[in-house]
């Protein structure tokens, strides 16, 4: 397939996703409460070349997978309860493919499951959550105020982590671009959370819970973040800082990790990523952005990116990428049409690999 079809099949791709917009899907009741179904659709054509071979598919774009999702909302006593289901389809997602595993098309099981999460928001003491769903720290580490998400952000392998690197003979590593640049985030677990209040843009939480999705994996997982949003005159900033532990039966793993995103009222936006895994590596990451209305039809967003990873899994390991991104929002279908490039370099001591390339272009409808 030449790259001209390649771009042009790709291109037909993002054009099928841009369905009309649909209307709401909710349902109010007379006291107060609602239904309401949601969802995504965010098909990509990725492209590897890792040194030695190329590799293309159309896939799920892991940074935001499609997906499907109900909420269910209702005023009860001095507050609200919630419920909130949500799952992905289960389509092979561009985290998940390597040079040994292609893609498999739909494949739903369990693990696809998202959020069966129960909630309770008091009007004054703050809220608990119950059930599958995010743990304190989840999104912590990749704070942003852009539109870049679906290729630019501090989640290295979402992008192409499968990938291993190769030895500059050709052989694979074993190395993959996801294991040598975490981000250390938060993620979902079946777990119990709190969340204070909000006293002048700072909030706490914390939550303990385990990984109900495996049969394999019975750790346990505790963490605590303090986040910030705010707006002042001609800008708003969004940060937080995290722990995160989990108890393992060889013994724990302990991260600690934070993020500042700011926006300008120009248009320009910047973000900053560090974390550290104790005894075994620490990253830095950076963003600059810019936004504006160049067309009626929505924002266009640029975005610039920079991790750098040091001793992932081996003492004395570099790992670094550099990323660009475009995306222009179409608001009056609920779309957003992005492309993305990324390579990724990998030195450990006394060997050498070939760098990574990678390129995202794709879609993602809303309703």
């Amino acid at each position: 397939m030449t790259m001209k079809l390649k771009i042009a099949s790709a291109a037909a791709l993002a054009a099928g996703v841009a369905a009309p917009a649909a209307a709401e899907l909710k349902w109010d009741n007379a006291s107060g409460g609602y239904v309401r179904l949601y969802g995504q659709v965010s098909p990509t054509f990725q492209s590897v070349d890792d040194g030695f071979q190329s590799y293309d598919n159309f896939l799920d774009n892991s940074h935001s997978n499609t997906r499907v999702g109900l909420w269910v909302m209702q005023p009860l006593a001095d507050g609200t309860f919630g419920f909130n289901f949500e799952t992905a389809l289960g389509w092979t997602n561009t985290a998940g493919v390597n040079q040994n595993q292609q893609s498999t098309g739909f494949d739903w099981d369990r693990g696809d499951l998202r959020k069966v999460d129960f909630s309770y928001k008091s009007n004054t003491w703050g809220t608990v959550y119950v059930g599958q769903g995010s743990m304190a720290t989840d999104g912590v580490a990749d704070k942003s105020l852009n539109n870049n998400a679906m290729t630019t952000y501090n989640g290295i392998g979402d992008f192409a982590g499968g990938y291993q690197f190769r030895t500059t003979t050709g052989a694979l590593s074993g190395v993959t671009i996801g294991s040598v640049m975490p981000s250390l985030d938060g993620g979902r677990r079946g777990r119990i959370r709190y969340d204070s209040p909000t006293f002048n843009g700072f909030q706490v939480a914390v939550a303990a819970g385990e990984e109900i999705l495996s049969t394999t994996n019975s750790d346990n997982y505790y963490d605590i973040a303090i986040k910030y949003v705010q707006d002042f005159d001609g800008f708003e900033v969004a940060g937080g800082v995290g722990f995160s532990r989990r108890d393992t039966a060889t013994g724990n793993v302990d991260d600690t990790f934070g993020s500042v995103a700011v926006r300008l009222d120009n248009g320009l936006n910047f973000a900053f990523s560090a974390g550290s895994r104790k005894n075994s590596g620490d990253y830095t990451y950076v963003l600059a952005g810019y936004e504006a209305d160049f067309w009626q039809i929505g924002k266009t967003s640029f975005a610039v990116d920079y991790y750098a990873g040091n001793d992932f899994g081996l003492a004395g390991r570099e790992a670094n990428t550099m990323g660009v991104g475009i995306n222009q929002n179409i608001d009056s279908i609920s779309t957003q049409v992005y492309l993305g490039y990324r390579t990724h370099e990998l030195s450990d001591p006394g060997v050498a690999y070939a760098d990574v390339d990678a390129v995202l272009f794709g879609a993602r409808w809303r309703f």
